[in-house]
């Protein structure tokens, strides 16, 4: 069984930082991505962030340029580090990991999600 953890939402005024951690714990042999989705309410679940195992990162367009996403593989944790938020920036972010490989196979992981909260 494989967990994933977000931490680090919260409420923040427009213009402010933030930065999400999502650590994956459990029988994992290889992570080959990890991402970072948010959800806004009455809306659609939306790609922000990926990571590759080998470093390729991909942005939404609505981020590019203000959140920066990272790992650390001896950690086998994620971060997405968010600057100049905006008030439609407010969500709850969640973790995914995708095609994972544990000791059963290879399956696809979520976080709880994390919310985080921009006031203008």
């Amino acid at each position: 069984q494989v967990q994933l953890v977000e931490s680090g939402g919260g409420l923040v005024q427009a213009g402010g930082s933030l930065r999400l951690s999502c650590a994956a714990s459990g029988n994992i042999l290889t992570i080959n991505a990890m991402c970072w989705y948010r959800q806004a309410p009455g809306k659609e679940r939306e790609l922000v962030a990926t990571i590759t195992r080998g470093v390729t990162i991909n942005y939404a367009d609505s981020v590019k340029g203000r959140f920066t996403i990272s790992r650390d593989g001896a950690k086998d944790t994620v971060y997405l580090q968010m600057s100049s938020l905006k008030p439609e920036d407010t969500a709850v972010y969640y973790c995914y990991a995708p095609n994972l490989q544990d000791v059963s196979g290879r399956h696809d992981y979520w976080g709880q999600g994390t919310q985080v909260t921009v006031s203008s």
